[in-house]
This record gives C-alpha cells, sequence and structure tokens, in this order.
C-alpha cells in the first residue's frame, strides 16, 4: 500500500510542475541558453580551458548541471513549502505513507524535473558549440546522482522553511553561491592556490567537474574522485532526510 501511494504521490508532483511547464521547463532553459550567448560571446577569444576546447564548448556541460542541480531543488523544496503554507499537507499526513515513499516520490519528481530541464538545455545549446560524448558513462552517472542529491536538499529545505523567506534564503545563500562557485563558468586550475583549495571543499565542483568529464575526457580531477565525494555527500544527505521524515520534524505540530 505504502509503495502504491508513492507512485501516486509521484504522478502528483509530476503534474504539479508539468501543468506549469512554461514557468519550471522552459524558463530556466531561455536562463541557461542567455547565460551562454553573455559569457560565451564576451569570454570565447579571453579564456583559455585546456589546449583544444574551446571556452564556449566548455560552458555548455555546467550550464547543463547547474540546470539539473538548481531545478532538482526547487522542485522538491518549493513543493513542500507551498503545502505546508496553503494547509493541504494535512492531506498527506493522514495517508498510510512510509517515510521512505515520500522520499522516493519527493526525490523521483525532482529528479524528472532536473534532468527535464538539463536536457532541454543541452538540445538548445549544442547548436552553439561541437560537443562529443567522450564518456557517456559519466554523464549519465553525474546527471542522476546530481539531481538526486539536490532533489534530496530541496526536501530537507523544505522540512526546514517554514515561509517562503527562509527558503529564499536557504536557495540564496547556500544552493547557489555552491552552484556559481563550483565550475561552471571556469576551470579551478585557473584559480590561485588557496581558492583552489577551496572549491575541492565544494561537493557541487565534483558534481559539474565529472559530468563534464563525460563529454570531454578531460577534468580538474579523477571521475573516480569525484563519483566518491558525491556519492558519499548523497547517502549523507539522504539519510538526513529519511531521519527527518520518519520523526515528522516540522511536519506534525
Amino acid at each position: 500500500m505504502s509503495m502504491s501511494g508513492a507512485g501516486t504521490l509521484f504522478r502528483k508532483e509530476l503534474l504539479r510542475f508539468w501543468k506549469v511547464a512554461f514557468q519550471t521547463i522552459a524558463a530556466p532553459v531561455l536562463t541557461a541558453v542567455l547565460y551562454l550567448l553573455i559569457f560565451g560571446h564576451v569570454l570565447e577569444d579571453h579564456v583559455k580551458v585546456y589546449d583544444r576546447i574551446g571556452y564556449t564548448s566548455f560552458l555548455i556541460p555546467g550550464l547543463v548541471m547547474m540546470s539539473v542541480l538548481q531545478n532538482a531543488f526547487a522542485n522538491s523544496s518549493s513543493s513542500l513549502i507551498q503545502s505546508k503554507i496553503t494547509g493541504n499537507l494535512v492531506f498527506l499526513l493522514v495517508t498510510p505513507l512510509s517515510h521512505r515513499a515520500w522520499f522516493a516520490a519527493y526525490v523521483g519528481a525532482s529528479m524528472v524535473r532536473g534532468l527535464a530541464v538539463g536536457a532541454g538545455v543541452l538540445l538548445v545549446t549544442v547548436w552553439f558549440a561541437p560537443l562529443h560524448a567522450a564518456q557517456p558513462a559519466w554523464i549519465v552517472v553525474f546527471a542522476v546522482l546530481g539531481a538526486a542529491m539536490l532533489g534530496t536538499l530541496g526536501l530537507i529545505a523544505g522540512l526546514w522553511a517554514e515561509k517562503f523567506d527562509q527558503m529564499a534564503g536557504f536557495q540564496n545563500f547556500i544552493v547557489m553561491p555552491m552552484t556559481f562557485l563550483s565550475g561552471v563558468f571556469y576551470s579551478v586550475h585557473s584559480l590561485p592556490a588557496f581558492w583552489q583549495a577551496v572549491s575541492h571543499l565544494n561537493p557541487f565542483f565534483y558534481m559539474i567537474d565529472g559530468f563534464r568529464r563525460g563529454f570531454f575526457g578531460v577534468s580538474d580531477v579523477s571521475p573516480w574522485t569525484s563519483f566518491a565525494v558525491v556519492s558519499v555527500s548523497f547517502v549523507f544527505v539522504a539519510g538526513l532526510a529519511l531521519h527527518l521524515l520518519r520523526t515528522g520534524y516540522k511536519l506534525r505540530h
């Protein structure tokens, strides 16, 4: 019964963002294209990243992954905070859904949205510069892991926040800085030694660097190191989210 209910909740979450796809899918794709047009046009002849890769080509995988991460986070976090504020969360609380079913439904729907936006960004931006999948397995692995991790982080943020400004603070002061300082627009090898070390403390860096490895066959760190860091980070945030759901943190009051 619990898993059947998880499927129903999953479909409900899919419909929630699909009914406003112009806002949840098309708008992020347009934003990524604008980033590409501005940064690619201005910096193409001024920034050298790796020996044989143009800056625009380098930028595209970073924008794709950034879109995946931000939209996976936005889906689960916005759904929970809206349900809390409007009061319809009570209809989920009276169901016999386990905490694992909640987790699977919310994170699964967030992954679908994040990957859909990422695919849209890739399809639109690939016309601006040539891309080749040198190691496609890493593309899939890091896209799925990144979407799952940020969907889970959005679930934690949605459980913690009680009003929209708290959610905005979480996104603006944690998710956005970690995303923009993860190497989306630059290679960390272009930074001074101190800031390279700081970048290596950011798990978002490993998601984007590993994802980029799948396209170019080169990266700032080993893809296996990135895979280990991202996997451990996901296990940690998933364990925390499941614990909060199991205890009913900020849900049952």
